[in-house]
């Protein structure tokens, strides 16, 4: 027998578009930030195709969400103003991101600090 699946009742970008709201049916609520939508992104080119393949993306402190487009009845596809647009963020996988964002941001900032990069944006001259 499976789990019954858990569907958001609302996915709502903040006026800034900084952040995602997420409340499932359940009253699971998350507020994801759009730099941690970025860096945890599912697609191939953040991924890989194994674990070792992992990229880590500095400089998304600031990046913002133009477009939350749905898929289906089961995901959803984000635009970022950096223009990264591929993965689809599936609604399990979106409340996976919610329930483990302290562990995986924080993840982020360790393997970034290992690789002498930083969570801001490359400043133009």
């Amino acid at each position: 027998m499976t789990e019954p699946v858990d569907w958001p009742t609302e996915i709502r970008l903040s006026r800034d578009k900084r952040t995602l709201h997420v409340t499932y049916a359940s009253g699971a609520a998350y507020a994801l930030p759009a730099e941690y939508l970025r860096v945890e992104s599912p697609s191939a080119e953040v991924q890989g195709h194994a674990p070792s393949e992992r990229q880590w993306i500095p400089g998304k402190r600031e990046v913002q969400i133009l477009a939350v487009a749905p898929v289906g009845n089961y995901a959803v596809k984000l635009t970022f103003d950096d223009m990264h647009d591929t993965g689809l963020y599936a609604f399990d996988f979106l409340r996976r991101l919610g329930e483990e964002q302290a562990t995986r941001f924080a993840r982020y900032e360790e393997e970034l600090a290992a690789r002498n990069l930083s969570r801001e944006p490359a400043r133009r001259r």
